[in-house]
């Protein structure tokens, strides 16, 4: 093409009685691929050098932007211990008052080579331990509408230097999302399940009715923990043989643990391994692991805003 039509040297006389250096480069870069550079300048009654002196000045000061967010990004990347991937941080920096992408946010981690240190999820097991099938009332309905309805529970192993595999027994809310209750042992028995519980209990005190779910574990179907839970009012429920989908919330918390804390770290012994566990859980986990689920909320302010609202 090697004419303007009338419609367009109109357009542009009138875009060019006041235009800034963002609105020439906009509109120089819309129109490029049909008209050259120096016929746009032509009609805009532009230098080419004041075109591509506010290109670079337009480009100078993006540069500073990203240098700017960047850093931002990094100082929310190391808070979180390298576990935040783009998504939480870029509302990390929403929350904060920075009007950014997402796209604009994976972009520069990934120029500046920063990433989550978390891997896959999960995999499912299976077992074949002969265990006796029990009723499972919670049947993957994992939706709440309050705090201390519906419970789950499990155990995962954790690896120490001096001691060997240790046992974290947790219990989570469903609403909150919640660590309420945790044990930490040497030893798998029924008494690691029942003060994870008991520390539950004593710090939700929930009403009668509260819904617990857990795995066939022998530990969690003995005697001793059934009636303590029956003692307590509170209702069993038991996932299928072989089904971790059936208690997938608490699966997944210990998911984490172990992508963010347990796998990049080796512990000497038990009571490094038991202070680590506490950190995680109550320094990180529930107060200040922000949660997608939760709209970007942490388990602690979920719980406390419907404190506020009952």
């Amino acid at each position: 093409m090697t004419e303007c039509s009338p419609l367009l040297t109109n357009s542009l006389a009138i875009f060019a009685k006041k235009i800034t250096d963002t609105e020439l480069t906009d509109f120089m870069e819309v129109h490029n691929k049909h008209y050259s550079v120096q016929m746009m300048c032509d009609v805009l009654a532009v230098p080419r050098s004041t075109y591509y002196h506010s290109l670079q000045k337009i480009e100078s000061t993006r540069e500073r932007e990203n240098q700017a967010i960047t850093k931002k990004i990094i100082q929310i990347h190391q808070e979180s211990k390298e576990r935040y991937g783009a998504s939480k941080i870029h509302r990390t920096l929403l929350e904060s008052g920075l009007s950014v992408s997402l796209k604009r946010v994976q972009r520069l981690m990934t120029k500046a080579k920063i990433r989550s240190i978390t891997k896959k999820k999960y995999r499912p097991y299976s077992t074949r331990e002969k265990v006796m099938e029990r009723k499972n009332l919670l049947n993957r309905d994992f939706s709440t509408t309050t705090i201390n309805e519906k419970w789950v529970a499990d155990i995962t192993y954790i690896y120490t230097v001096r001691y060997g595999w240790c046992y974290l027994a947790s219990v989570m809310d469903l609403h909150s999302k919640k660590i309420v209750g945790y044990s930490f042992s040497r030893s798998m028995t029924t008494d690691l399940v029942m003060t994870a519980l008991g520390n539950a209990y004593s710090t939700q005190k929930p009403a009668k009715g509260l819904l617990l779910h857990t795995d066939l574990g022998s530990q969690y179907t003995s005697s001793e923990f059934m009636q303590y839970v029956e003692s307590h009012g509170i209702i069993q429920s038991f996932s299928q043989k072989g089904c971790p989908y059936d208690n997938a919330c608490i699966e997944s918390f210990h998911a984490i643990l172990k992508k963010e804390e347990v796998n990049h770290v080796q512990y000497q012994d038990y009571h490094k391994a038991k202070l680590a566990m506490f950190q995680f859980i109550e320094g990180w986990y529930n107060r200040k692991r922000i949660h997608s689920s939760l709209d970007y909320n942490t388990p602690q302010t979920v719980e406390d805003q419907m404190k506020q609202s009952a």
